[in-house]
């Protein structure tokens, strides 16, 4: 089998890390690991360069504008990032006949649902992080015949800075923490999804899998349904930590960005088209305690 050379966009990122993690495990899998200094996706000239001098075979598009608060007020930035790159990723993608596989997220979906939401479902993003990570998931899908959009939620590893990592630290500091129980979810390791993203790569290598069939939207997060505050809850008891959490009302904890009540999303489609199968939360969540410590 031949080299499969992945551009890693915001390799330093929590969730572009993870793929060292497996470099191992996938030798077929050459990975080009690139940051903004040493590639500026919001400029086209400057991604149409970079793909001169790299051999390129997919694209997985760890970058991405996240302070979903501080969107608020700093539009431009948020879109130039989450619109603009992956636009220019896709244009360039398109041309050299590479894949790209742009992430995106559960804030898309933000109706008033108590069933899982599917690909097909209608969105209504809220929030300017929402609304740019849909534009440019449109743009991606638009500009590159083989695309895939793996929309995910509440992801969090060892590395950066996620929900586990805070429950952790607030954990040494205080007795007693307040946690939201009415926003309805999935966490999603890290660790999980690149893995899930590499046996995506190799099934479409291995099987010659038309792009008609894999190109659109995709869901991926880990398997279970919980609250942020039982997530809370289950960090602590899992570390054994003696922290009252303190269940509280989203009203109660108003934030410039508004959060989806429920984001569970049905991963039947990535299932059965892929074979992946995928880990409860729980005990992915177990694991990456067990390497923070």
């Amino acid at each position: 089998m031949k080299k499969i050379h992945i551009l890693i966009t915001g390799a330093d990122g929590q969730l572009g890390q993870e793929f060292n993690f497996w470099a191992t495990q996938y030798p077929d899998c050459v990975f080009v690991r690139t940051d903004k200094s040493q590639l500026d996706i919001t400029k086209l000239k400057s991604v149409t360069a970079f793909f001169t001098t790299h051999p390129i075979d997919y694209v997985v598009n760890c970058a991405a504008y996240t302070a979903v608060d501080r969107a608020e007020t700093e539009q431009s930035l948020a879109t130039n990032i989450n619109v603009q790159g992956p636009k220019n990723l896709a244009q360039v993608c398109q041309i050299t006949g590479a894949t790209m596989i742009q992430l995106s997220t559960d804030y898309v979906y933000h109706s008033k649902q108590n069933i899982p939401f599917k690909e097909t479902d209608p969105v209504s993003p809220k929030g300017v992080y929402a609304r740019t990570k849909l534009r440019g998931d449109m743009a991606v899908l638009k500009n590159c015949d083989r695309a895939l959009v793996i929309r995910t939620s509440w992801v969090y590893g060892v590395f950066g800075h996620n929900f586990v990592k805070t429950m952790l630290r607030l954990g040494k500091e205080r007795s007693e923490i307040s946690v939201v129980f009415d926003q309805i979810g999935t966490p999603t390791a890290a660790r999980d999804l690149s893995k899930a993203i590499l046996d995506i790569i190799l099934n479409i290598e291995t099987h010659q899998i038309d792009s008609f069939l894999f190109k659109g939207i995709w869901h991926y997060s880990n398997e279970g349904v919980t609250s942020w505050y039982d997530f809370a809850k289950a960090i602590f008891d899992l570390r054994q930590m003696p922290i009252r959490v303190k269940p509280i009302e989203t009203t109660l904890f108003p934030t410039p960005a508004k959060r989806p009540p429920f984001s569970v999303l049905n991963k039947d489609k990535i299932k059965k088209v892929f074979g992946i199968e995928i880990p409860h939360w729980r005990d992915s969540l177990v694991a990456c305690l067990k390497e923070l410590s």
